[in-house]
């Protein structure tokens, strides 16, 4: 076989593995995402069934929850911190496990695009800050991070300082 259509044929063929690459990782991240959307909104309706509003709180719009968040107490923000937590653990969990390679970063990945929602529905809904801050900070990227730990059976590194 002449040169060139050997090089050619190697080209088409790193050039399909490579796709088929990148279409498996697309997949893994939306099905992370999936798996973490279903817990989150699972988590949610639970928690409006445990957890009442409170007298005339409507959560029907973003602009009925923004205007209710006033008449909300710690406990009503309980449900919504694990909904978070635990959509963004699932989620990670479920792509780092799914990951042939780099699942951690698999892991993260998903953390951060739940991170990108959270900032999104404090933008469109608000909140306390206390509450703002500690899901922001607390059930986003370390649940990613535990997430991947956890797929990847490996107990979690310390860091001493």
């Amino acid at each position: 076989m002449p040169p060139l259509v050997s090089h050619s044929l190697t080209s088409l063929v790193e050039s399909s593995l490579s796709m088929k690459t990148i279409a498996k990782n697309v997949l893994i991240v939306i099905v992370g995402f999936i798996a973490g959307s279903v817990v989150n909104l699972g988590l949610i309706n639970i928690g409006m069934a445990v957890v009442p509003l409170p007298e005339g709180a409507e959560v029907i719009t973003m602009e009925d929850v923004r205007e209710s968040m006033k008449l909300f107490t710690p406990v009503n923000f309980i449900f919504p911190f694990l909904a978070h937590a635990l959509g963004t653990l699932s989620g990670a969990f479920v792509a780092a496990k799914l990951a042939s390679k780099h699942q951690m970063k698999f892991a993260i990945g998903i953390g951060v695009l739940f991170l990108l929602g959270g900032l999104t529905m404090v933008f469109m809904c608000g909140g306390p800050v206390w509450f703002i801050a500690s899901d922001l900070l607390l059930a986003y990227i370390p649940m990613g991070y535990l997430g991947g730990t956890l797929a990847s059976g490996k107990k979690p590194q310390t860091v001493t300082v």
